[in-house]
């Protein structure tokens, strides 16, 4: 089994989110795309949402405030898709169509 050992932690400096990809240019020059679907919030989330990040510590993470959501850029380089369960998901959704009422 081999193992993923980073030389330095990727950290990101710019985001993007479009109809079907979330997108990071990293510090090291590095531009990855990752598929909205990975992160069922986003994929929800009104395109202003989508537009109010913040990038945590030096970039190694990125918050959505009126999500509750947060993605690790290690994570998004391993593959590691959203782990929340349907369960939450849907409570989620379901929060934001009262508030929309």
């Amino acid at each position: 089994m081999n193992t993923l050992v980073l030389e330095t932690a990727p950290l990101a400096k710019a985001v993007a989110v479009s109809d079907d990809e979330l997108i990071l240019d990293l510090a090291d020059g590095r531009r990855i795309m990752v598929p909205l679907a990975w992160y069922p919030r986003l994929l929800n989330a009104s395109p202003a949402e989508r537009k109010n990040w913040l990038l945590l510590g030096d970039g190694y993470a990125v918050e959505w405030p009126d999500l509750d959501e947060h993605i690790g850029v290690e994570g998004i380089l391993a593959g590691r898709l959203s782990g929340e369960s349907r369960r939450s998901l849907e409570r989620w959704l379901d929060s934001r169509q009262d508030r929309s009422r």
